[in-house]
């Protein structure tokens, strides 16, 4: 199995401040609905190998879900298709809103 790297909000403050990121929210329709972080790109976990076009496989990519179950196996599978600069981001949506951090509306 291929090991997972999950970073924490202030690692993503952190890339996000560096440069290149792409970060992708892999919720339901309905979850997105609720907010999402500005800048991210929806793309539901289940439409992910349809659209794995739209990802570049060298640029570093940060996945969050509500919780960070459904990004792991997102980024476990995103790994297995050559990205070797992804990355988990513990606690999903849920840490980003628990540290008073803003959503966008989609």
């Amino acid at each position: 199995m291929t090991a997972i790297q999950h970073i924490d909000i202030s690692e993503l403050e952190r890339l996000r401040s560096g440069g290149s990121l792409l970060l992708v929210d892999v919720r339901t329709d309905a979850e997105v609905a609720r907010g999402i972080i500005a800048g991210a790109r929806h793309i539901p976990l289940q439409t992910l190998p349809q659209r794995l076009g739209e990802l570049q496989a060298g640029e570093t990519t940060v996945v969050y879900c509500q919780s960070g179950g459904r990004s792991a196996q997102a980024c476990v599978w995103l790994a297995q298709q050559g990205f070797e600069k992804v990355y988990n981001l513990q606690g999903g949506i849920l840490a980003w809103l628990r540290e008073g951090r803003p959503v966008a509306q989609p």
